[in-house]
């Protein structure tokens, strides 16, 4: 089924504007760069100071755990599986399963969300864009951007819940 998708979205999604909108989006996802964003209209907010806290606590153990992940999981990016294919981005490094972007994008919209249900929605939007993103750039595979979307979510949810108690 991941080839399948993947195959998919290569030979259909690909023209000039959609190469530099997921160029971009994979580009602002990198580091979580876009997430610092929300975390400053969090920081102005008085009562958001708490959530920014728990969104940098939430989106670096995301990406982290993701980090481990990777050489455990040993699955090979797409690229490295199937070459031949040009990439539009810098080759990036490492395992593929589960993807760092992914995760660090889901834990920040999870926390998004608890801080604020109007700015959850467009959040998690953009965090699926991003993961989207890496499959169409052809250096992860659907399943590794599902996985790393629940693997952000779940450290984002025990973030919440033992920040909250």
């Amino acid at each position: 089924m991941d080839i399948t998708i993947l195959n998919y979205v290569q030979d259909h999604f690909h023209n000039r504007i959609t190469d530099i909108v997921f160029k971009t989006l994979s580009r602002i996802g990198n580091g979580g760069a876009v997430w610092y964003g929300f975390l400053l209209l969090m920081i102005w907010n008085p009562r958001g100071k708490r959530y920014a806290l728990m969104m940098m606590l939430s989106m670096s153990f995301a990406f982290l755990t993701s980090q481990i992940l990777k050489p455990i999981i040993g699955r090979p990016r797409p690229f490295v599986a199937f070459p031949g294919k040009q990439l539009l981005i810098r080759t990036p490094s490492g395992y593929s399963c589960p993807s760092g972007h992914s995760s660090s994008s889901f834990a920040a919209a999870f926390i998004v969300c608890m801080a604020s249900r109007p700015l959850g929605v467009p959040a998690f939007l953009l965090a699926f864009s991003i993961a989207f993103s890496r499959v169409f750039l052809f250096v992860h595979y659907p399943s590794d951007t599902i996985a790393g979307s629940v693997l952000g979510v779940l450290c984002a949810l025990l973030v919440f819940t033992l920040y909250g108690m």
